[in-house]
């Protein structure tokens, strides 16, 4: 099933990608939908399109599409903005959902920007709001009936450790507390199924596992009870439920439309329904044994033929997302020296490599391939060198 959508991406010839956890590859069917949005919508139907060719109805359109692959409901998500406005978006509704209470709640591995959204937005409200952070082993200990909300990100972007979703949710529903969950390293790898877990919000980029490609938009999804009472605190034009009249008052949408906030980027938003395209048919979880069936390969040779590098993430396949990091004090130099070399993970400091696994366009053939590069790199030394020394902005 997944090996056979190998030659859906336009992968150079040469190079193993396990990165798809940080941007994922082009899909072949994104430059010829791109260039018909450019070249037949926008360039002969003008602004014309945004009725002809319906640019207006992509963000609701696309949050269907990628309510199937988190477990919501048609209806719940919408697309648009980014991964941090959406944050502050969901934040923002879910403290008003409890405005007597002052403490929001994270882990202290939680990916950096959110907890600076988090810490933004309590300074703005200010009259006493905190960010509370406990390590992910501690959180049972951190939420109690004082917290307005709990934000967690699902799998965390260096170890790949994975939170239960479903128990940490029922823990902050018993405080009384809201939940978001930040699924930016979960949708398009792993099972998620938001309405079971009974979650008031969730938030997600597309660039990853969804393969939208870079500054594709983010989504936003709302438990559907709980839609018409949210506030956004960015009330956009397009939020609006009569955007054209033009009113000088604020009145949301009556659905989840209430979340839109500016113009689509309608060329991101091309290239993520094309992308789309490729999990219409997809059986979530057949890929999901895919990709732990390579990262625990991964994990065994690895072991086997490179032990100074020491795995970070999870053993178990169920505690952690789809991509896997070993730490190495020279993580970095060593890094360089394996993209140099046509296997393309990436590095978070301060010694984390990580390799990503999407079954989509990776088999056995390329994890005993990497892995023996990555020998090569360790036991040679190639990282040993100026060029791989040197940190670059990008890491």
């Amino acid at each position: 099933m997944t090996a056979a959508r190998k030659d859906l991406f336009d992968l150079p010839d040469g190079v193993i990608y396990l990165d798809g956890n940080s941007l994922g590859p082009l899909p072949k069917a994104v430059k010829e939908r791109v260039m018909q949005t450019l070249q037949q919508e926008w360039g002969h139907e003008l602004i014309r399109a945004w009725n002809t060719k319906n640019w207006m109805d992509q963000p609701r359109r696309l949050g269907d599409k990628i309510a199937r692959i988190i477990g919501a409901t048609p209806g719940s998500v919408m697309v648009g903005d980014t991964l941090s406005i959406q944050v502050f978006q969901a934040l923002s509704a879910a403290l008003d959902m409890v405005p007597e209470r002052r403490i929001v709640v994270s882990d202290t591995e939680n990916f950096p920007s959110d907890l600076y959204i988090a810490d933004g937005l309590i300074r703005l409200k200010g009259k006493d709001y905190t960010l509370r952070l406990a390590p992910p082993d501690r959180l049972n200990d951190a939420i109690d009936d004082s917290v307005a909300a709990v934000l967690l990100t699902h799998v965390d972007y260096r170890s790949g450790a994975r939170h239960e979703m479903d128990r940490v949710t029922r823990i902050a529903h018993e405080a009384g507390a809201p939940m978001i969950w930040d699924l930016a390293h979960s949708a398009g790898a792993i099972p998620v199924d938001v309405i079971s877990s009974s979650c008031d919000f969730a938030v997600g980029c597309t660039y990853k596992y969804l393969n939208a490609g870079p500054g594709a938009p983010a989504f936003i999804y709302i438990r559907p009870d709980l839609i018409p009472s949210v506030k956004p605190a960015l009330t956009g034009w397009l939020g609006h439920a009569a955007p054209f009249e033009f009113d000088r008052s604020y009145r949301p949408a009556d659905g989840i439309g209430r979340m839109r906030i500016g113009t689509p980027p309608v060329l991101q938003m091309a290239a993520l329904d094309a992308a789309l395209a490729l999990w219409d048919d997809l059986d979530l979880s057949e890929l999901w044994s895919a990709s732990q069936a390579l990262s625990q390969r991964f994990i065994s040779h690895v072991e086997q033929h490179c032990p100074d590098l020491q795995l970070v993430s999870p053993r178990d396949p169920d505690a952690r997302g789809s991509h896997v990091s070993f730490a190495f004090e020279h993580g970095y130099a060593a890094m360089q020296a394996l993209i140099d070399k046509g296997v393309i993970g990436d590095f978070r400091a301060p010694n984390i490599m990580r390799f990503g696994f999407a079954p989509l366009y990776l088999d056995t053939a390329d994890i005993d391939h990497s892995v023996k590069i990555l020998r090569e790199v360790l036991d040679r030394r190639l990282w040993d060198h100026s060029r791989y020394l040197a940190r670059r902005p990008v890491t």
